[in-house]
């Protein structure tokens, strides 16, 4: 893509808050600056989480918040829902997580995590004690499971992920698809890049993801860690901006100190 506008959807741990600091500093300093970039963060984060993480007043303010891995939208600047995209998502999940954590109780590889739960329900699991038919199990009850980084385990309403809820936000946003940026790291954000948005796999990706990804010609893999790789795949995308956020990409593009 060539010239102005940018729309950068991004997941946060590893990704937007990755990196070396001067990489993130400079980016950030970047899409405080610009005028033409819209940020949205995508994450598997709570929104308690978001509220103290923009306390910080170097990280750029998003105009929205996809946040709990999907099953929250909210708008940035007041953390009020964006009710075309998040009624359908509360009326899909209805009042399942009594029903959801009654079902898995009794699973041996799974512990639930210690947070608060809105349309989702999310647990710790043990990769080698995790069992096939824990996942059939949550599926036969009509819900989408969702594991990440050997870890991580989010059951979630059908049809509900990171990419399916960006779709849907940019349709109600009215942003410009051609101008979107999706950046991620771990197999959570897999659903971004499905949706054949142009997109970037930051240089510390799970490599699960970047198997997973190995056929889409339309994601850039870069070499250097979160906000470096996006710094690197705004400049590959042509989506830099000005002539000064051009020099900050690089520089953090052929420093070694970014790797």
């Amino acid at each position: 893509m060539s010239g102005h506008g940018l729309v950068l959807a991004t997941d946060l741990d590893g990704t937007f808050l990755g990196g070396p600091a001067e990489a993130r500093r400079d980016l950030y300093a970047s899409l405080r600056r610009r005028r033409d970039a819209t940020v949205v963060f995508v994450t598997g984060r709570d929104l308690d989480f978001i509220h103290e993480l923009l306390a910080d007043p170097e990280i750029p303010r998003p105009r929205y918040i996809i946040g709990d891995v999907g099953t929250t939208v909210v708008r940035g600047e007041d953390f009020q829902p964006v009710a075309e995209v998040q009624d359908a998502i509360a009326e899909s999940w209805g009042d399942a997580n009594a029903r959801v954590m009654a079902l898995l109780r009794d699973e041996p590889a799974l512990e639930l995590q210690p947070t608060a739960f809105r349309h989702r329900v999310s647990y710790y699991y043990d990769p080698a004690r995790l069992r096939p038919q824990t996942l059939r199990l949550i599926e036969d009850a009509g819900f989408e499971w969702l594991l990440s980084a050997d870890r991580f385990l989010d059951v979630l309403p059908r049809g509900i992920a990171k990419g399916p809820t960006l779709l849907r936000l940019i349709e109600a946003a009215s942003l410009d698809a051609d101008r979107v940026l999706v950046a991620g790291d771990t197999l959570n954000d897999l659903s971004l890049f499905e949706t054949r948005l142009k997109g970037v796999a930051v240089g510390n990706s799970e490599p699960k993801l970047i198997e997973a990804i190995a056929e889409f010609d339309w994601i850039y893999r870069s070499a250097l860690p979160g906000a470096a790789g996006i710094a690197d795949a705004l400049a590959h995308f042509g989506m830099q901006g000005d002539q000064k956020n051009a020099e900050i990409i690089a520089d953090h593009r052929l420093s070694p100190s970014a790797l």
